[in-house]
């Protein structure tokens, strides 16, 4: 299994008719493969929009991408001028991931945080978050726990949903407070990054 994210930065203003289009050619493409979420940026870099997809491989995500091109009502019928800029990464989902995608209400907000690390740290690194997801699942289940593997290398994304941004703090108070969280990484940490994202009405991840 691999999940596609992909990153689009729109113009000022235009998020919310990218979403109106992109709910309408929905269905169509969803006849190939479907979505495994789809969240605009609330709070970090603003006007971004990012949808995941789930494939077995690279080989059926390049099959499937092909078929859906052909389909006339896909992609969605958005102006070039709307886009600022668009990124594709692939990512590989950690062992102990949920799958994601299917409907699962989990949030009106997600945390995403992306760590990179230290060249040749990943499978130690993997190692003692696998250790420590469980205590901190503890206080809020984890959306998303993935390894970069084409795109930016070396890179770790968790996302996090939440009620609202005053649970997040709340969680994360408790959570800090656990002798098992967070786990112990930062001698191999280079960056932390992280986006407050809002699904969008038809987000399987909501």
């Amino acid at each position: 299994m691999i999940y596609e994210v992909r990153t689009y930065t729109l113009t000022p203003g235009s998020v919310a008719k990218f979403e109106e289009n992109f709910a309408k050619a929905l269905p169509a493409r969803e006849k190939y493969s479907k979505l495994g979420a789809f969240w605009h940026t609330e709070i970090g870099p603003l006007n971004q929009v990012i949808h995941v997809w789930p494939y077995e491989s690279v080989d059926e995500r390049n099959e499937i991408r092909a078929e859906a091109s052909k389909d006339p009502e896909w992609p969605p019928a958005n102006p070039p001028d709307m886009y600022v800029s668009q990124e594709s990464e692939i990512w590989n989902p950690a062992p102990f991931m949920r799958p994601m995608g299917g409907d699962q209400a989990l949030g009106n907000i997600y945390e995403m945080r992306i760590y990179t690390y230290r060249t040749g740290t990943m499978g130690e690194v993997l190692k003692r978050w696998a250790e420590a997801i469980p205590h901190r699942e503890e206080f809020s289940p984890l959306a998303a726990g993935m390894t970069s593997e084409l795109g930016g290398l070396n890179k770790w994304m968790h996302v996090w949903p939440y009620k609202d941004l005053a649970e997040r703090d709340k969680i994360r108070a408790e959570a800090s407070k656990s002798p098992h969280w967070p786990p112990p990484t930062r001698e191999f940490l280079v960056k932390q990054e992280n986006k407050m994202l809002v699904p969008a009405s038809f987000s399987p991840m909501h």
